[in-house]
């Protein structure tokens, strides 16, 4: 399973067979995705503070495009692989969609309903 940030807006725009491209795709070529251990880190980095955003929960065997592990750029640590889509995401990739609202204090953080999966 790989995570993609985007807003609840952006995600509600995607008709049932239509393929969802976040705007990075346009401007850098890929579409950036965290796995649940790494999440946190670009959230934290780009969108502190943010209620109105959704994490889509894909299936990596679902997509078309090319899914390549590579190092994020800074302000991410070294060492830290982030997967990259290299194409569309198409809408049936996604196999969930979780609410991804900062707490109280402006920080995002992996929604329970993923964090639980592995102490059930």
């Amino acid at each position: 399973m790989i995570l993609h940030i985007c807003t609840r807006d952006e995600w509600a725009a995607v008709s049932e067979d239509a393929e969802y491209r976040a705007p990075s795709l346009a401007e850098i070529g890929f579409i950036h995705c965290s796995d649940p251990g790494t999440v946190s880190v670009p959230a934290n980095a780009v969108y502190p503070g943010r209620t109105d955003l959704v994490l889509l929960e894909i299936d990596p065997s679902r997509v078309d495009a090319r899914v390549v592990w590579e190092a994020g750029a800074p302000p991410h640590p070294d060492g830290i692989l982030f997967p990259h889509i290299y194409g569309p995401l198409p809408r049936n990739a996604v196999v969930a969609v979780h609410d991804f609202p900062a707490g109280a204090d402006g920080s995002l953080k992996l929604p329970v309903s993923l964090s639980v999966r592995g102490n059930a």
